[in-house]
């Protein structure tokens, strides 16, 4: 298939707001990366943003595309994909982003993206744009993620208590915050493995639609370095807002428990990055914060604030959903 000629600029402004999308996933989704080692006094936030900014770049070199290849194809089917399409779904998950943003609620720029895709795609070609088998895993996802995340990070807190047990604070305190800094790059590698292939499959997906990647579907190696590159300078300039609700609003963490709940994040983004599984990085450590304040003692969660981010994760893909559908009807009234 031959890309038409004035189809062109628009498939280089829908690549350009696919990156800022990427850059604002980094942006938006920083304080998942570093909120608990900043939380810990481990490293200062200006320290912190390059660490995590760095990880997040080299990740290609450590995980498949798989994840991109879900986002790209496995949400929506790529014969309803077109330019109208892709630019609905940005900016339904653009928005949704700078809104939550905003107001400091850490929502997942992920299923942002995922309701963006089924608001526009349903918006052209109903209920049969939907990939079942895709938007089943993801929907999964969503709740697996923190629990999994929880549930790891609170087993890793029990089981550093029973092996530490006769050691004195502050050699614990000391051992863990050189700990730390494996358990954050582990976390940021996690990040940025997962993250970035979701606007990787994005642009893949376009360049497909266009007839540009031939009869397959794959990723080109320029778009995979450019996404790293978006959702690494996005990082580097942090989500302050953020950053204060994940690591001191929801239970105050020491560095024990900053290492328990980057570890138990970080172990579920491998695996699910592995098996191409699109999950939200908020999602996960979230739930490992949450885990790691639970092994001390319940009553060091501040549940109610937990119980607003849980309304926000609910009411995210159909919010983008809405806005991408709004987006899309918009652009086809001005044909």
């Amino acid at each position: 298939m031959e890309i038409a000629a004035v189809a062109l600029p628009i498939l280089i402004a829908l690549i350009i707001v696919a990156l800022i999308f990427d850059f604002l996933n980094g942006l938006h989704d920083a304080a998942n990366s570093i909120a608990t080692i900043v939380s810990t006094r481990v490293l200062r936030p200006q320290t912190a943003v390059v660490w995590a900014a760095f990880f997040n770049f080299i990740a290609f070199l450590f995980f498949g595309l798989h994840v991109a290849e879900t986002l790209g194809v496995g949400i929506v089917a790529a014969k309803v994909i077109d330019a109208q399409v892709i630019f609905g779904a940005l900016m339904g998950a653009i928005i949704w982003n700078l809104i939550t943003w905003y107001f400091g609620i850490p929502s997942s720029s992920s299923h942002a993206l995922i309701g963006g895709l089924l608001g526009a795609g349903i918006s052209k070609a109903g209920m049969s744009a939907v990939v079942w088998g895709g938007v089943t895993k993801a929907g999964l996802a969503i709740f697996m993620s923190p629990m999994l995340g929880f549930l790891l990070a609170l087993f890793l807190m029990l089981l550093v208590s029973w092996l530490f047990v006769r050691a004195t604070p502050y050699a614990v305190d000391n051992t863990f915050r050189r700990m730390q800094f494996v358990s954050a790059s582990l976390y940021s590698l996690g990040h940025g493995g997962n993250d970035a292939q979701k606007t990787m499959g994005i642009i893949a997906v376009l360049l497909f639609s266009q007839g540009m990647l031939g009869d397959s579907f794959y990723v080109p190696f320029w778009v995979v370095i450019t996404c790293q590159a978006a959702m690494g300078l996005g990082t580097l300039f942090g989500g302050w807002r953020i950053v204060k609700t994940m690591g001191s609003r929801i239970t105050k963490l020491t560095p024990v428990q900053g290492f328990c709940a980057e570890t138990g994040g970080a172990a579920m983004l491998f695996g699910a990055t592995w098996l191409g599984i699109p999950v939200s990085t908020t999602h996960t450590i979230t739930g490992s914060i949450i885990g790691v304040g639970a092994a001390k003692k319940v009553s060091a969660v501040r549940w109610g604030l937990a119980q607003s981010i849980l309304v926000a994760w609910i009411i995210t893909i159909p919010a983008s959903g809405l806005i991408a559908a709004f987006f899309y009807l918009a652009v086809g009234l001005l044909n």
